[in-house]
C-alpha cells in the first residue's frame, strides 16, 4: 500500500475500493456466523502476535504528532501501549460473543387473506468509516461491519495512519485464516484529503452509509457533504444535574469522574448543572474536587460567589464542547430548568441526573431528549462497551434508524419475506 496518491489518481483508486467492497458486501451478506467469527478471532490472535510490529508503527505516529505540537488531549488518543493493545484484541474477542444480528425475526404476523409476512434483519450493504487519531477504532469498526455482514472502507487520520495500517494488517490475516474476502475490510491507503472528498461526494454507488468519528470539523464535513446517509454525532456536549436530593459525596464522584476520567471523549461532561436549593451545599466540595485535580471550573455569579478560584463564565462556554480539563458550571432552579438549559446549549448525547428523588429522576428523563440518559452514574459510560454490545462505532445522536453507542446490531437494516399459498389481489 502506498502512503501517498497522487490527486489525479484519487478517483481511480477510490473507485476501485468500492467496486471491491460491493463484491465483498454480497459475499459476506451470506457468510455464516461461525465463518464471521472465526475471523474475528483470527484477527485478535494477529494483534497479539504482531503487538510489536504495532507499537513500532505507533511510534511514528506519535513521534510526528509531537512534532506537529499536537494537543496532549489528542495525544492521548492516539497512543498505543501493552495494554491497550490487548483491550483491542479483547474487543475482537468480545464482539465474538455477541449474538448474531443477522437473520432475526423482528416481528411476524399473518394476514386474513392467508399471506405471512416477516421483518427480518439484514446487513446494511457497504459501510466508509471516517476517524481521526484513535487507532483502536480500526478494529472497533471492522470487526463490528464484519459481524454484522457489512464490507466496510474505513478512511483512518494521517495522525494514526502507520498504526492503523499496522491493525488493518491484522484484520486482513483473520479474514484470510476464515477464508472471506480481503476486500471486506479495507483501508484507503492514501493520507491524501482529496480521498475523504471523493468518498464523499462520489461513491453514492458503492457505499450505502458513512459513519464519522472524530472531532466537530470532521463531523461537520461529512454530515455538510455526504450524498449518502450519515450515522454520527456533531458534539458531545454533555451534562451532570445535581438535584436537591443529590447525596454530597456522590456527587462529587460522579462530577468528577465525568469530567476528567478521560477529558477528550465525547461522553466527558462539559457542564455541571446544580439544583439552586443546593448550591450552598453541593457547589464548594464538588468544585474543589475538581479544582484540585487541575480542572479549570467557568461559573455563573452565583457559582463565583460560593467557590473560590472559580472564573465567570461567558455565554459561549455553555455551547463548548471543551474536551479538556474544563468545565461550565451553572445554578439553576429545578429540573424543568436544567432540562431547559439541556435543550437550549446541549447536542442530543449524554446527560446524567445526581439524585435521590425518584419522581424528580422521573421528570427529567422525561423533559431531557438526549440518546444517553444516566441515573447517579458518570456520563463516561456512554460507550457500547459498556452498554455489554461490544465495541462500538460512536455514538448516535439523530433521531431515526441508530441512536445511542452504534454496535453490530445498529448496522443492520430490514427486508420484508411474505409467505403465500397462490394468493392474487383482487
Amino acid at each position: 500500500m502506498m502512503s501517498e496518491t497522487k490527486t489525479e489518481s484519487i478517483a481511480e483508486l477510490m473507485d476501485g475500493l468500492g467496486k471491491a467492497a460491493r463484491r465483498a458486501a454480497g459475499e459476506l451478506a451470506e457468510c455464516a456466523l461461525d465463518v464471521r467469527n472465526r475471523a474475528l478471532s483470527a484477527a485478535a490472535a494477529a494483534i497479539r502476535r504482531r503487538s510489536g510490529d504495532i507499537l513500532q508503527a505507533n511510534d511514528k505516529d506519535m513521534a510526528a504528532a509531537r512534532e506537529r505540537g499536537i494537543s496532549a488531549a489528542m495525544l492521548d488518543r492516539l497512543l498505543l501501549n501493552d495494554e491497550r493493545i490487548e483491550a483491542i484484541a479483547v474487543g475482537l474477542e468480545t464482539v465474538v460473543d455477541l449474538p448474531d444480528p443477522l437473520g432475526r425475526v423482528l416481528a411476524e404476523w399473518e394476514r386474513p387473506n392467508g399471506l405471512r409476512i416477516q421483518r427480518v434483519s439484514v446487513p446494511l450493504g457497504v459501510i466508509g468509516i471516517i476517524y481521526e487519531s484513535r487507532p483502536n477504532v480500526t478494529a472497533d469498526a471492522a470487526a463490528l461491519c464484519l459481524k454484522s455482514g457489512n464490507a466496510v472502507i474505513l478512511r483512518g487520520g494521517s495522525e494514526s495512519f502507520h498504526s492503523s495500517r499496522a491493525i488493518h494488517r491484522c484484520l486482513i490475516e483473520g479474514l484470510e485464516a476464515a477464508g472471506i474476502d480481503a476486500a471486506a475490510v479495507q483501508m484507503v491507503p492514501t493520507t491524501d484529503r482529496a480521498a475523504v472528498g471523493y468518498l464523499l461526494s462520489s461513491m453514492r454507488g458503492a457505499l450505502d452509509v458513512v459513519v464519522p468519528r472524530g472531532g466537530k470539523s470532521l463531523i461537520q464535513r461529512v454530515q455538510d457533504e455526504a450524498r449518502v446517509p450519515v450515522i454520527g454525532h456533531l458534539e458531545g456536549i454533555c451534562h451532570v444535574y445535581l438535584h436537591e436530593t443529590a447525596d454530597t459525596e456522590m456527587a462529587k464522584e460522579i462530577a468528577v469522574n465525568a469530567k476528567l476520567r478521560r477529558t477528550g471523549i465525547c461522553g466527558a461532561a462539559e457542564t455541571l448543572l446544580v439544583d439552586r436549593r443546593a448550591a450552598e451545599r453541593l457547589l464548594p466540595p464538588v468544585c474543589s474536587a475538581l479544582l484540585e485535580r487541575g480542572c479549570e471550573v467557568r461559573g455563573d455569579e452565583t457559582t463565583c460567589a460560593l467557590v473560590e478560584g472559580c472564573i465567570p463564565a461567558s455565554e459561549d462556554d455553555w455551547s463548548t464542547e471543551y474536551l479538556d480539563s474544563i468545565i461550565s458550571v451553572r445554578v439553576v432552579d429545578d429540573v424543568d430548568a436544567a432540562a431547559e438549559h439541556i435543550r437550549r446549549y446541549g447536542s442530543g448525547h449524554t446527560e446524567s441526573i445526581v439524585a435521590e428523588d425518584v419522581a424528580a429522576v422521573d421528570r427529567f428523563f422525561a423533559r431531557v431528549d438526549s440518546a444517553i440518559l444516566l441515573h447517579n452514574a458518570s456520563t463516561q459510560f456512554a460507550d457500547g462497551g459498556e452498554f455489554g454490545m461490544g465495541a462500538e462505532i460512536g455514538i448516535a445522536t439523530d433521531r431515526i434508524h441508530a441512536r445511542g453507542p452504534v454496535g453490530a446490531e445498529q448496522l443492520t437494516s430490514y427486508k420484508y419475506l411474505i409467505r403465500g399459498s397462490g394468493q392474487t389481489r383482487p
